[in-house]
Formats: structure tokens, sequence, C-alpha cells
């Protein structure tokens, strides 16, 4: 029987597949089939190692954007298609920096059974402007592709950004769950800054839904993050130097889900 992941309780361990830079992207090498490629690649190594999901995102496209261009939709879609196509465990989406469209768009094509929402109930500052709240389009357009069985992680106070006003993350994490998130993803300043303990242990005890630590997971710390979080998402720590282009390592993988056990 198949393990049940993102739910009170399940140590889920999800592994990012960080897709190369994609066509439609300032920094595209070039070579689509090499991203594909590597995404699988990744993707399989994760399940091998003992992952019980995968989230596939394109990271890798810089200079971010706030929004998915259309050659980068389909580009993630092909990604996501061949990744589902290549695994037996559940698969996630992340347009990233913040496209719940393309998300859920890509989730209903390819079959995906979770996407992330970077910013869910939060007025944000990044590299690309101001972010607005995304969780009425979010509902909205997963209701009117009849996908409910999409699971939305959304994250609070969403590393790599700065918030716009002084509110507490007391009121992000009540906002987020009022506004129908299925999980809530606490994250460090920056990828590989350890998610705060205290923050992720405060909201376990507000709220009833799944909460995962959303960054800095580790060899070094996962148990004693798993002792709280519901589970964990998982990426620079699984590349050799932890870079985000390298592929993901068995050896390290593998190192996380022995620590864990």
């Amino acid at each position: 029987m198949a393990k049940e992941i993102l739910t009170n309780g399940s140590a889920t361990l999800i592994g990012m597949v960080h897709c190369l830079a994609l066509p439609g992207s300032a920094c595209y090498g070039g070579d689509f089939q090499k991203v594909i490629d590597q995404a699988v690649a990744d993707a399989k190594t994760l399940e091998e190692a003992g992952f019980d999901a995968v989230i596939v995102e394109n990271m890798n496209d810089l200079p971010a954007s706030a929004r998915l261009n259309k050659i980068q939709v389909a580009a993630l879609t092909a990604c996501a298609c061949a990744v589902r196509n290549a695994v037996s465990i559940p698969i996630g989406i992340d347009a990233a920096f913040c496209d719940p469209e393309a998300s859920l768009a890509i989730a209903a094509v390819s079959g995906a059974d979770f996407i992330r929402n970077a910013v869910y109930v939060d007025t944000v500052l990044f590299t690309d402007g101001i972010l607005y709240p995304t969780c009425r389009e979010t509902i909205e357009l997963r209701n009117r592709l009849g996908i409910q069985n999409v699971k939305i992680l959304a994250d609070v106070q969403v590393k790599h950004t700065h918030m716009l006003a002084d509110v507490d993350i007391k009121d992000s994490i009540h906002d987020a769950v009022g506004n129908g998130a299925d999980g809530l993803i606490i994250t460090g300043a920056a990828c590989g800054c350890e998610a705060p303990i205290d923050l992720v242990r405060m909201a376990k005890d507000m709220v009833k839904i799944p909460v995962f630590a959303g960054s800095g997971v580790n060899v070094g710390n996962i148990k004693e993050q798993f002792t709280i979080a519901d589970g964990g998402i998982i990426g620079s720590s699984i590349k050799q130097g932890g870079v985000l282009t390298n592929p993901v390592d068995f050896d390290l993988a593998k190192q996380i889900v022995d620590a864990l056990k």
C-alpha cells in the first residue's frame, strides 16, 4: 500500500526537481532535451533513494519573473509530463516565482498531485517587483478546472521576499488556513537556510493542516525538524556543493532518507 503523503504526521520527504533554465528564460542554454533528461534523471534518483514525492520547478529561470511566459509554461509542462511518466511517486508543480495559474494548468495536464504557491496571502517585494496575494485566483481556478484533488501547499512569508507591511506571521498562517490552503510551508530567509524550528512549532500549534519545513532541511537537522514538521521540501542539500544546476546526487539523497530512519 502506498504511503499517504501530505498529511499530518506523515513525515513526507519531498525532493526538488530543479529544472535547468527553460526556453523562454533569459539564461536558457539552448538544449531542451538536456533539460528534460536531467529532470527525469533527478526524479528517478529521488524515487530510488526513497523520497516520497517530488516537486518539478523552474528554479533556474533567472532573473526570476513573477509569472511565466507562454514558452516557459509549455516547457515546464513538457518537463512535468516526462517526470510523471518516469516515476510512480506523487509529483507537485511550482511555477516559480509565483504563477498559480500556470502551476494548476500544468497539474491538470500532467496529472500532478499538488502545487506549491509561494505568495498565497501575503503582499511582498522581490526582485521582479511587488507580488499580491493569489489565494482567490488559485481556489477559483482549481474549481473551474475540476481538479479539487490537487492540493495547495502555501508558503507564509516566503524566502527571497520582504513583507511590505509589518504583519505578524501568525496572521499570515491564520489567513492561509482560512483561505483554503491544504498545507503550510515555513521557510528560512533563502534557499539552504533552515526554517526556524520555533516557527514550525508555532504553526503546528496553531493549525490542523500539515506543516512542512520548506528550506534548509539536511542530514544534521532532519530528525529535529521532523519531530515537529509533517514533512520537508529538500533541494540544495541533495546537490553537490549546494549548486542548484547540479543533478541530484544519489548518495546525498540517500543520506537524508537514512538519517530520517
